[in-house]
């Protein structure tokens, strides 16, 4: 075919394979200069591909108010008006990078000429697809993306450099919280099983405090409140050092706190993501799921996992059962000896477009 003119990318959530997603833009755009790109993301996460500049336009999808959407005359008018919408934009070329039913039939609602995605997508996807390539399981997430491109004749460029709009750049350069030396800690999970006690969280704060941090960020959600409440050091100094973001803050306010942070500790999230996107130094904790196939991209140190299944083993991360055993094996002590290893060698604090300049005084010092 003629290079397109109007290429969709198809990835609507979760929020960390969003961020995990922009190498496949950044290939794209380098592909296809004149090309308009657009992308299909869920609204409550397009905060954090909106300031990319390889990205044209997006085209957020109301998941949770079209829900149901069988129950509701209105909520159904809805749905077809944005799926119209989404057919009048002329795409020649879309990835579906999702691989599910809903994404599937987005990308065949398109009308594109070229309809590219994964054989045996899940959920019958796959017949939204006119172009089908095989899948490489095997292989971390995006490299599974890429080989989309690569049997479609288009080079990957394994950027997964992620922007932060200059407003939430203002705001937290506003703050009082942002002067200074600080970690995050990102502590929540959708999954019980992936998450990391809290009372392991806290023992980490007072530790982090000694290697040369002026104080420890909490990060999360809203609905994640709850999951932080137990995250209270007994050390007094600790507590007046802990700044509870939690529910405080929105998607692009987060992204520009991870952004000046001088080291992220997160369990398998999006924050994880985040901070590669934005070189922060940043240890992930790992528990049921393969942080060969989902771990930080790139950053194979920056990956502690107190789990090491058996030869043909698998575990499923959403098997409430689990609770946080798996997790549980990970001790405080090995988190703080790696954080030692990274923080030896790390870049230093973020510039205002979230990339990294020389290292600071304070992160010297916490590495030594």
């Amino acid at each position: 075919m003629d290079d397109p003119k109007r290429i969709l990318i198809v990835r609507p959530s979760a929020l960390g394979d969003v961020c995990r997603t922009v190498g496949v833009l950044v290939s794209l755009r380098k592909a296809y200069p004149e090309a308009r790109i657009d992308w299909v993301v869920q609204e409550e996460f397009s905060a954090a591909i909106r300031s990319h500049p390889a990205l044209d336009g997006t085209i957020e999808f109301p998941r949770v108010r079209m829900g149901h959407w069988w129950r509701s005359p209105a909520r159904a008018r809805e749905v077809l008006h944005w799926l119209r919408e989404l057919r009048r934009g002329g795409y020649d070329l879309v990835f579906d990078l999702q691989g599910l039913g809903r994404s599937g039939m987005m990308t065949w609602v398109t009308g594109a000429s070229r309809r590219v995605g994964r054989r045996w997508a899940r959920e019958l996807g796959w017949l939204g697809y006119n172009v089908r390539h095989s899948w490489p399981t095997d292989r971390h997430t995006v490299e599974q993306m890429m080989s989309l491109l690569v049997a479609e004749g288009i080079a990957p460029v394994y950027d997964l450099t992620l922007y932060v709009a200059q407003e939430h750049r203002r705001w937290w350069a506003s703050q009082p919280q942002a002067r200074g030396a600080y970690a995050v800690l990102a502590p929540t999970s959708r999954w019980p099983s992936k998450r990391w006690p809290a009372a392991d969280f806290s023992a980490l704060i007072g530790p982090l405090l000694e290697r040369g941090f002026d104080r420890v960020i909490m990060i999360g959600s809203p609905r994640e409140v709850d999951q932080t409440r137990g995250i209270a050091p007994a050390d007094g100094k600790a507590r007046a050092a802990l700044v509870d973001l939690v529910g405080r803050t929105s998607l692009g306010q987060t992204m520009a706190v991870i952004a000046g942070a001088e080291l992220v500790i997160a369990n398998d999230s999006a924050p994880l993501h985040m901070a590669v996107g934005f070189a922060r130094p940043c240890l992930g904790l790992y528990g049921p799921t393969d942080p060969a196939r989902v771990g930080p991209y790139g950053h194979r140190e920056a990956v502690l996992r107190g789990f090491s299944p058996a030869p043909g083993q698998s575990v499923n991360y959403r098997d409430r059962r689990l609770g946080d055993s798996l997790m549980r094996l990970i001790r405080p002590g090995a988190v703080l000896e790696r954080v030692d290893r990274i923080l030896s060698g790390h870049l230093g604090p973020a510039d205002d477009d979230g990339r990294p300049h020389e290292t600071s005084d304070a992160v010297q010092g916490a590495a030594r």
